[in-house]
């Protein structure tokens, strides 16, 4: 059965990651074609295991359909491929990848027009399509070539010069910065190296290689997974250090110090940023369980913040609602307006390179910088595995019965929005729900205080029985 997360459709290689599973997705989008105006899509792969030849059982099956087939011939970022469907118009894309997820997984992102994350709605009415498939038609992947119906593309060099003609490369060029690379053996590598070298960076690269296991680490660019990273920037004197995921749409940041920065803090840097020293005016986008620090920066520049729920497509869709100039979440995903409207990684990194040059300041100034304005919040975060059993006995108790622990703090509201997020009286939150890309259940709160915070994330474990 396929199932859409908040990620696209994941599952593990050989049991639900399967040619006819791919084949028959395949099949379902393009019962959707007609009712979206011009035919055609776009096809790009990562380095995963099967990943490359996946994308042409997918191709195959559009093909056989009559459906014209842009394939990306080598392994893509998946913001290049978000990327060349917004720049192509073309009603749909596809992602083979199962971005940060162990190396047993793979899986699909769907794109609509524009280059934006499938929203609920399409998906959901994409399971109902994938129902009602009778027999899926293909035809060999070089018959679809020879016939036209299937191109092999590289829009590698327009994606970037996008990218360069956006950042100040005159202030990088003259900065001379020293930058470490660790693509975490996934794709982006060439791009980003590409640009940062474009613009007279220096820049040393570790796990560049392709290995399908990733070096036997979660290809999830945190604090667990970053040690050889950190040890080469402190060693190396180097300004920055730079992590990207399997598929390069989220990124995690070394300081100059050698500190691990959490996604939360990457977002506010540049919130902060894009206002103060770019004179940018607009709103921030943030889910549920992404740091309130971008309300306090908003409120500095007397913008506001929104909140949604986890899941990059209400991110992007609150963007273009608001006209918000930046979107993200703890994760590492974040974008910003007038480039795609989805996570990018690439982007993302330049810009905080940017930052550095523009401001002639270090990474860890310009946190202390905004933290004497705003005051410090601390996160908790936890994940645990769960028998169905178990998932069936929280939701009950936390969704349905709507029980609580009894907190230390003073509970100001509560929201099911997604899961169950708990807002207190000092501004504080706590936050438990299911994630839609794994079999995890997450904790995640946030205070003024790290050991509060970590206690009531503790307090809500005991209660629930993990």
């Amino acid at each position: 059965m396929i199932k859409f997360g908040t990620g696209g459709w994941r599952a593990i290689i050989a049991d639900g990651f399967t040619k006819e599973n791919v084949q028959l997705l395949a099949a379902a989008l393009v019962q959707k074609m007609p009712a979206e105006g011009e035919k055609g899509v776009v096809i790009g792969f990562d380095r995963r295991f099967l990943s490359d030849i996946a994308s042409q059982w997918a191709a195959e099956v559009f093909a056989a359909y009559g459906i014209p087939v842009r394939l990306i011939a080598k392994a893509a970022p998946t913001p290049l491929i978000m990327f060349e469907v917004k720049r192509t118009g073309l009603p749909f894309g596809i992602a083979v990848t199962a971005s940060h997820n162990p190396a047993v997984y793979n899986g699909v992102k769907i794109f609509t027009a524009g280059g934006r994350d499938a929203d609920e709605a399409f998906t959901k009415e994409l399971e109902g399509c994938i129902e009602r498939v009778g027999e899926v038609k293909s035809i060999p992947y070089a018959d679809g070539l020879a016939a036209g119906l299937i191109e092999e593309i590289n829009p590698q060099n327009l994606y970037l010069d996008s990218i360069l003609s956006v950042i100040d490369e005159r202030a990088i060029r003259s900065a001379g910065l020293n930058v470490a690379l660790d693509p975490m053996f996934g794709v982006s590598r060439t791009s980003l190296q590409t640009i940062l070298m474009t613009a007279r960076c220096n820049v040393d690269v570790i796990h560049e290689r392709r290995d399908t296991l990733f070096g036997g680490r979660l290809p999830a660019p945190n604090v667990k997974t970053l040690g050889a990273l950190q040890d080469y920037v402190v060693e190396n004197g180097c300004n920055i250090g730079i992590a990207t995921d399997g598929d390069a749409d989220r990124l995690g940041v070394i300081d100059e110090t050698g500190r691990f920065l959490h996604p939360n803090e990457i977002l506010v840097l540049l919130y902060y940023y894009l206002l103060k020293y770019k004179g940018w005016k607009g709103s921030v986008v943030r889910n549920l369980v992404t740091t309130h620090l971008l309300d306090r920066v908003a409120a500095l520049f007397g913008e506001d913040c929104h909140e949604v729920p986890v899941g990059f497509k209400h991110i992007s869709s609150k963007m273009a609602e608001t006209g918000a100039i930046i979107g993200g979440e703890s994760s590492g995903g974040l974008t910003v307006k007038g480039h795609i409207p989805g996570k990018d990684g690439i982007y993302a990194a330049a810009l905080l390179v940017e930052m550095i040059a523009v401001t002639g300041r270090r990474l860890s100034e310009t946190w202390a910088e905004i933290a004497a304005q705003t005051g410090t919040l601390y996160a908790a975060e936890a994940d645990f595995r769960f028998s169905e059993e178990k998932k069936e006995e929280i939701l009950s108790l936390i969704m349905r019965d709507k029980q609580l622990p009894a907190f230390p703090l003073k509970t100001v509201s509560v929201s099911y929005l997604d899961g169950c997020k708990v807002l207190f009286e000092n501004g504080g939150w706590l936050s438990v729900r299911f994630s839609g890309t794994e079999p995890l259940l997450r904790l995640s709160g946030e205070t003024d205080d790290p050991a509060l915070s970590e206690n009531l994330c503790a307090l809500m474990r005991s209660f629930i029985g993990m």
